[in-house]
């Protein structure tokens, strides 16, 4: 016997959560999650998470932060012939910078220094308010976390990861970058050698690496001779080195300067009225530009730089970035008297060429017949880099290549008359034929005993004539080469008078 059937009742259907919990619990969610992504992202970071951050400075780089430095050339006689540099720059110590450069530099861009670990959250709070309501007074970044930038370069190559080329978010993760830097060196080195390896990392604009480079360039003195209003500009060209480089912005330059002043004066570094009489003055520059390649340039110097670079390549290291010096066998003095006798006799030979082909009604190449040898110059010019790049830029069109090899244009020349070069309307075959006429030689001086080189003069003019005679050029000995074999015959027991063929 089977048990009644109880009738079916409709279950109590259960109340809906009201729309607030659901916000809440969202809320809460979202919290935790922002959380652990605030916690977990200077990790990410750290780490180059999935290669999405790009490099970060490992240990062995904080603990010994490399920069770059010039390759110094010297002669036997100890005198520097030239530099090779990208970042032309000499370190010095603390204590061989102006006081009033330390202070003028903490009073501007970092015044709470000494109280920081690395990030001035004050200065970030007002740099975040500035740009909320657009009323910019002062930027975040500290001195710490500037030197991070200069010295590991967290905006560039590989330290740009997935994420570093989208807008906002590659500013986002190199301030990262910068902030945890700056935290790791505050860890490890005194204030002291923070400030020492800001000044000589830093760039002051006009190819000026370090203090004591942009001290020259600008004022021909040394990082402890500056006064008050030269470390003023100085410190006021780190905001923008190319805006506010004297040279080129004098009137940019000198505001920069007067706001630095005024800082100073704010600080207490100096007093009012020295700085209202400062501001006052105008920026007294004693400019000296270094070039790319300090010094001349030379035929010996051209050749040092290819052996060194290959020799650079077999034992890795770089020419131009870690401060090689560079010792070579030739005597300064003696240098000097090859180059300026090269140039006095071959201006006076060259004098006399000219005089003997003026008056004649052709051209000084010719066969040995006397006559001049037809096309040479459109013959020769299809065997220049420039002939070919024409060639390949106009190929199938004979006729615009034609037009551009007749083409004149204003070109700058070597010649022997006033500084060296003059600027004349010339085509390219014009100009072909115009060098042509040079005559041309090298001269090299060589120690007996050591087989030293002591004077190695390539040409007429590196800058025009790159065609080094002594390492390139390849002639018979001639006459030249007697003395060596009558030397050596001597040395074998011959005398003077010897017949060829026989003893004496």
């Amino acid at each position: 016997m089977s048990a009644p059937e109880l009738p079916k009742t409709n279950p109590t259907p259960r109340p809906r959560r009201p729309w607030s919990n659901r916000i809440t619990r969202a809320f809460w969610a979202l919290f935790v999650l922002g959380v652990g992504t605030f916690l977990l992202y200077p990790i990410l970071v750290s780490m180059n998470f999935m290669f999405l951050f790009g490099k970060s400075p490992s240990l062995e780089e904080l603990e010994d932060p490399k920069v770059e430095q010039p390759s110094e050339i010297y002669t036997a006689d100890g005198v520097l012939i030239g530099k090779y540099f990208r970042e032309n720059r000499v370190p010095v110590t603390l204590n061989k910078i102006s006081p009033l450069l330390i202070k003028a530099l903490i009073a501007t861009e970092d015044v709470r220094f000494y109280e920081h670990s690395g990030i001035d959250l004050t200065a970030l709070g007002r740099a975040a308010a500035g740009v909320v309501t657009g009323n910019r007074s002062g930027g975040g970044s500290t001195i710490t976390q500037q030197l991070a930038k200069n010295l590991y370069k967290t905006r560039r190559g590989e330290t740009r990861g997935g994420l570093g080329y989208i807008p906002g978010v590659s500013t986002l993760i190199s301030k990262t970058k910068e902030w945890l830097t700056a935290v790791e060196l505050e860890r490890r080195y005194t204030k002291e050698e923070i400030l020492r390896m800001y000044f000589n990392t830093v760039e002051y604009g006009s190819k000026a690496y370090g203090i004591k480079v942009a001290a020259k360039t600008f004022f021909s003195t040394s990082p402890d001779s500056l006064t008050a209003e030269q470390a003023a500009t100085l410190v006021g060209m780190l905001n923008n080195p190319t805006a506010y480089n004297p040279r080129f912005h004098p009137d940019a330059a000198r505001k920069r300067r007067n706001l630095v002043l005024t800082r100073m004066g704010q600080a207490g570094v100096l007093p009012a009225a020295e700085v209202a009489a400062l501001q006052q003055q105008p920026i007294k520059l004693k400019y000296q530009f270094e070039q790319h390649i300090d010094g001349p340039p030379t035929y010996f110097r051209g050749a040092v730089s290819q052996f060194v670079n290959e020799w650079c390549e077999k034992n890795g290291y770089d020419m131009y970035r870690d401060g090689l010096k560079i010792y070579t066998t030739i005597d300064s003095r003696m240098q000097q008297y090859a180059e300026e006798s090269v140039q006095d006799r071959m201006k006076r030979l060259q004098q006399q060429f000219d005089r003997f082909w003026k008056n004649r009604d052709k051209n000084p190449w010719v066969d040995e017949d006397g006559n001049e040898i037809p096309n040479f110059i459109e013959t020769q010019m299809k065997r220049t880099e420039q002939y070919k790049e024409l060639a390949e830029r106009y190929k199938g069109q004979p006729a615009l290549l034609d037009s551009a090899l007749h083409h004149k244009h204003p070109t700058k020349v070597f010649t022997w008359k006033g500084d060296g070069d003059t600027t004349l309307l010339l085509s390219p075959l014009d100009s072909l034929a115009y060098y042509k006429h040079f005559l041309h030689a090298g001269m090299m001086t060589m120690d007996p005993f050591t087989g030293q080189i002591k004077a190695w003069v390539g040409g007429l003019n590196y800058r025009f004539f790159q065609y080094d005679h002594v390492k390139q050029g390849k002639r018979q000995a001639g006459s030249t080469f007697k003395p060596f074999v009558y030397l050596t015959a001597i040395d074998n027991g011959y005398a003077p008078a010897t017949e060829s063929g026989t003893s004496g």
